[in-house]
């Protein structure tokens, strides 16, 4: 999905070769020598071979209007038609005639994106830096799915005792290896997501930090970044409580609600309850795509802007309410891509290894073999999902900007500036700042 546009002799390694004015070739000027033929001018963003031909001034200069006809008096007369000035004239209305391509001197041109932008932008991110962002995102989703390789071996190891001799295993011997391995598995479960809330929390962070500068062709490495983000942490963890807080509260008071009507009903009233629980789980998937969708942007405003918790969910918010539908559609559309594509590298492993515990007859070698591919496999697939939905989130982030706050004309002339210099400094990062967009 790359532009095809890569560096040429003529332009600097990394800048691409469509540039606005000034690195476009000069107009021609609109003076001429007496008698000389003038200079054919061509509108910024057109090939010279697709000029219009020009009308050739007349060399005795413009006449003055004929006198009108003694017998025609009380019909206007007009003056026969000249051609206009070089330099001057009609344009074209807007949207019509040739466009100047967009600057892009980094993973995105610098205008409103489309779905193709961001998703290609993300791409590029994680080609353009892969040591920071593939190796952060391999340590989070390691981290995270130990515990969960194990809770599973737990329920391997205890199935493959009862599946290898069933007769020689009673029925409460049976019963209580069952609960013993459920167990082992929720706790897994419970550390694992543990795990995962602080660890993408901050990867979260760390990506979003090398996006903002990936924005402009600059390259940052995994603890610049971190030394650049690590004084937003508490904020983000403050977004992340809140979001918590919003999608568990309807859990809680649903299964508060189930408990009191099966402990007062009767037999007859559980079709009841089964489909207020099918009711409640189609309300509730409702519930849950709105505010994530509302609140997907406010990783990228405590990160790039600055902001505090609530201040970054209200920008998140405000930010998404002029395209919620679009936003909402480039969301789950990669929710469902990520998924699909981590389900392909997971589940050979996962099989894999539930193979190797359920018939290894829970011998030792087999258990650790079991857990390694499981971890291989839940590794695989969120190493590759952690840094895409990140790289999407802080892209629609930037593009919402650019459509709301005319943010893509701060965003082109510090891009300009920064490609006179050579260079991308540091300071791209204040760019994002709020106090910075066009519309504000």
């Amino acid at each position: 999905m790359s532009d095809g546009h890569g560096p040429t002799p003529e332009t600097p390694s990394g800048w691409s070769a469509e540039q606005p004015p000034p690195y476009s070739a000069p107009p021609a000027s609109p003076w001429t020598a007496p008698g000389a033929q003038p200079q054919q001018q061509v509108p910024y963003g057109q090939p010279y071979r697709d000029a219009p031909p020009q009308q050739q001034p007349d060399p005795l200069g413009p006449q003055p209007p004929y006198p009108p006809h003694p017998h025609h008096s009380q019909h206007q007369q007009h003056p026969p038609h000249q051609p206009p000035a070089q330099g001057w004239g009609p344009h074209p209305a807007p949207g019509y005639g040739p466009h100047a391509p967009a600057l892009r001197p980094g993973i995105i041109p610098l205008r409103p994106l489309g779905l193709g932008d961001i998703l290609d932008g993300t791409i590029k991110l994680i080609r353009s830096n892969p040591k920071a962002v593939l190796g952060l995102s391999a340590v989070a989703a390691l981290l995270a799915a130990v515990p969960l390789a194990i809770g599973q071996v737990f329920v391997l190891n205890s199935m493959s005792g009862i599946l290898s001799d069933p007769g020689s295993v009673s029925s409460a011997e049976s019963e209580l290896t069952t609960i013993y391995g459920v167990a082992g598995q929720y706790v897994g479960s419970i550390i694992s997501y543990a795990i995962q809330f602080v660890v993408v929390t901050l990867l979260t962070g760390v990506l979003t930090r090398i996006l903002g500068r990936a924005v402009f062709g600059g390259n940052i490495s995994a603890g610049e970044s971190w030394r650049l983000v690590k004084g937003r942490v508490p904020a983000l963890f403050g977004v992340v409580g809140l979001m918590a807080v919003i999608m568990l509260v309807p859990l809680i008071v649903f299964v508060g609600l189930i408990v009191a009507l099966a402990a007062g009903a009767s037999s007859s009233g559980a079709g009841w309850i089964a489909l207020v629980s099918i009711l409640f789980v189609i309300l509730y998937l409702a519930y849950y795509l709105y505010f994530r969708t509302r609140f997907a942007l406010a990783s990228p405003a405590v990160v790039l802007e600055g902001r505090g918790p609530l201040d970054a969910m209200r920008r998140s918010w405000h930010l998404v309410s002029g395209d919620f539908w679009r936003c909402f559609g480039i969301l789950l559309l990669t929710s469902l891509l990520v998924g699909l594509v981590a389900s392909v590298l997971t589940v050979p492993f996962t099989l894999a290894g539930t193979m190797f515990g359920m018939f290894g007859a829970g011998s030792a070698t087999t258990t650790v073999v079991s857990a390694v591919l499981i971890t291989i496999g839940a590794t695989l697939g969120s190493m590759f999902t952690y840094p895409f939905e990140a790289g999407v989130a802080g892209l629609l982030y930037a593009d919402r900007r650019m459509r709301s706050e005319a943010f893509d004309l701060v965003l082109q002339t510090a891009a300009v500036e920064q490609q006179r210099q050579g260079w991308v400094h540091a300071s791209a990062d204040e760019l994002w700042h709020p106090s910075n967009s066009a519309g504000s």
